[in-house]
């Protein structure tokens, strides 16, 4: 018995057609109705889309737990989340990415628990911004530090005379323009960053014995201090990022998809989680994603 069988009137290739308006072009139930009706001359009523829409995340839900299953295999774990849009608010989507895969897990709120329950096990590094519920995971973290620099120089434009933020901003700059520079000509091999790990201790201590008297250059001096195990993680592996762009990637598709959503609830948006992981994988993939939906095919 297949995921269709409960209504036969819409075959394989027009549910793998609404699934790739829903989720490539990102147009709502209503458009899709509408868009259906004039290029094809078929009545769809929106309920139908919607069941459709179920009955696709059903049929590619062990894909979708094939893709999670990969990303958290491996050895580094890009994770970030974002608000959903279930009625009441409140609720959130959780990312995990790495290089190849991406994979959306729906969450009734932004606590730890799911964070936990899906990376139970997980023991290489995972790669983060500075959310304290990412602290209680029990393996290697680096922090993204493009948010730190982002943040150091926002308070910088702030407060352009601290001499104590003027202090940070310039050893932490020159610092990072060295491993960049070595990341360029090398990539990310620790080989060649174990370096920079002089350079960075010295960094950390510097900081840490900064005299602070600024509200603002006493706050960065904690952060700094309290995340000094998680900033330079990197330096010690291969194929580490010092950044989390894979996974704010990943979250700009997911909000991409949300603006254009109406209010939806948590098993409307768990369905969404599973198509959109399958389409953005199948683009870092490099394989087209309506092409895939009406090869009937389930595993990459």
């Amino acid at each position: 018995m297949t995921p269709y069988a409960t209504d036969s009137k819409y075959g394989p290739n027009i549910r793998a057609y609404i699934a790739y308006l829903l989720l490539e072009l990102r147009l709502s139930h209503r458009k899709v109705q509408e868009h259906i009706a004039t290029v094809f001359g078929v009545t769809v009523l929106k309920s139908m889309v919607n069941d459709i829409k179920r009955a696709m995340a059903k049929k590619y839900e062990p894909t979708y737990h094939a893709i999670l299953k990969q990303i958290l295999a491996g050895p580094v774990v890009h994770v970030d989340e974002t608000k959903g849009v279930v009625y009441g608010g409140g609720h959130y989507v959780w990312i995990f990415a790495n290089l190849t895969s991406v994979a959306y897990v729906y969450s009734a709120s932004r606590e730890a628990s799911k964070l936990n329950e899906v990376l139970s096990g997980f023991r290489g590094v995972l790669v983060s911004d500075f959310y304290t519920a990412y602290d209680s995971l029990p393996c290697p973290h680096q922090k993204c530090l493009i948010h730190l620099m982002r943040d150091i120089n926002e308070d910088l434009l702030k407060h352009p005379f601290n001499e104590e933020l003027t202090f940070v901003a310039q050893r932490f700059g020159t610092l990072l323009r060295g491993i960049v520079e070595t990341i360029d000509r090398h990539g990310l091999k620790k080989f060649y960053l174990q370096k920079h790990k002089r350079s960075a201790q010295q960094f950390i201590s510097e900081v840490a014995s900064l005299e602070c008297s600024t509200e603002v250059g006493s706050a960065l001096k904690k952060r700094i201090d309290k995340n000094k195990d998680k900033l330079f993680t990197f330096l010690d592996h291969d194929g580490v990022p010092w950044n989390n762009n894979n996974a704010e990637h990943a979250v700009r598709a997911f909000t991409r998809l949300r603006n254009g959503m109406a209010t939806s609830t948590p098993k409307g948006t768990t369905d969404y989680c599973i198509l959109l992981s399958l389409q953005q994988t199948l683009r870092y993939r490099g394989i087209d994603f309506l092409e895939f939906l009406r090869s009937g095919r389930t595993e990459m």
